[in-house]
């Protein structure tokens, strides 16, 4: 079986892991920390970074960071996964969804302004797949309301938007650096891993003191055990950090390994009839976290048939996210009950990814897609 995703580990990382192993240090004080959070928040362009123990933990951080209570409403798509509507309902928020674009599956931009009301206080972007949203027009919504923009950059490690309006210089700026506080996941299946774990970047002098704080039950800094907020055990460990630091030196290189993946399956599957791949505007520099295959409505299969029989031929795959509208957890709390979707809903039902971690060989990509040509022949 041909795993959905496989990390690529150097020697580096291994030496590092056993330096943090020998050094004593492997909870979540030590030098890999520090460096991890540093080397990391400034390759986006942010000024501090706070690991954290995973992307969903940086989430919950972030939201009650800038401040989310009861009755704050955040804006998001409903195409992404659950971490980003639990994390403001636990928060005490209410999250409010827009649909998702065709093309990117991003969420669309053009539907934020007509969800604001007076109880609105955040966007919350979500990249997806790898492609940045549209984030000049995200920024310019969120200046003129007076909102925060929470960017969720988990799946969009070293991804780049080129900002600027028409007749300004334009610059290409990292996914993650744009918005007043952004989140990462570290998982096993990111560009970067650290296995599990999370970090929390922005620019900000009170969300950053304020996420320290959260990640680390609100220790108090003049009596260690007297508390006066809740906060939680977030921590992201020191040898999670020391796996994490010799990625970041390589980024590049990692990021042209991610675009030279989905390049291979283009040229495999670009004449294949009835399905869409993943594209790239070109106001974007995608990192194709992983390598998507839409049907198209015409096509009986659906996405659950297609993957099926694509395990069958010794290839694993996963399914895309089930909007948020249509999760039975929401609908208890009373949330987006009546609300339709549309393009989430279709995608939901026709898309899935398939192999494309860093570790994929060319003979697996070149089985992978003999695989899917033969099913969708």
């Amino acid at each position: 079986m041909i795993p959905v995703n496989e990390p690529l580990l150097e020697e580096a990382d291994f030496a590092a892991m056993e330096d943090a192993f020998r050094s004593g240090w492997i909870s979540s004080a030590g030098k890999y920390v520090d460096a991890f959070e540093e080397s990391w928040a400034q390759y986006c362009g942010h000024e501090y970074g706070i690991g954290v123990s995973n992307g969903t933990t940086a989430l919950q951080v972030a939201v009650e960071a800038i401040g989310i209570t009861s009755g704050d409403e955040v804006i998001m798509p409903s195409y992404t996964i659950i971490s980003c509507a639990s994390a403001v309902v636990r928060a005490g928020g209410r999250p409010v969804l827009v649909d998702c674009e065709t093309d990117t599956f991003c969420m669309r931009v053009s539907e934020i302004e007509s969800r604001i009301t007076p109880r609105t206080k955040a966007i919350m972007v979500v990249h997806m797949f790898g492609h940045p949203v549209d984030m000049d027009q995200v920024m310019a919504i969120a200046a003129k309301h007076g909102l925060i923009v929470i960017e969720d950059a988990a799946e969009v490690h070293g991804a780049q938007y080129l900002s600027g309006r028409a007749g300004e210089t334009r610059h290409w700026k990292k996914c993650g650096g744009m918005g007043h506080i952004s989140t990462f996941s570290f998982f096993a299946n990111k560009l970067i891993t650290t296995g599990e774990g999370g970090m929390v970047i922005t620019s900000n002098d009170d969300y950053a003191r304020r996420a320290r704080d959260l990640r680390n039950l609100c220790f108090r800094q003049d009596r260690r055990f007297l508390h006066t907020e809740h906060g939680y055990q977030y921590r992201l460990t020191n040898l999670q950090a020391a796996l994490g630091v010799n990625q970041v030196k390589r980024i590049e290189s990692i990021v042209d390994r991610k675009r030279r993946i989905a390049k291979d399956y283009h040229e495999r599957l670009s004449d294949i009839d009835g399905i869409q791949l993943p594209m790239e505007h070109s106001w974007a520099k995608s990192v194709y976290w992983v390598y998507s295959i839409l049907l198209d409505d015409a096509r009986a299969m659906n996405a659950v048939d297609f993957a099926n029989a694509l395990r069958e031929r010794g290839v694993e795959t996963r399914p895309f996210f089930l909007g948020m509208h249509e999760q039975p957890v929401f609908h208890d709390l009373g949330l987006f009950v009546g609300e339709h979707y549309p393009v989430t809903e279709r995608i939901a039902k026709k898309g899935l990814y398939v192999p494309s971690g860093l570790a994929i060989t060319e003979d697996q990509i070149d089985k992978v897609s003999s695989a899917v040509r033969a099913v969708l022949s």
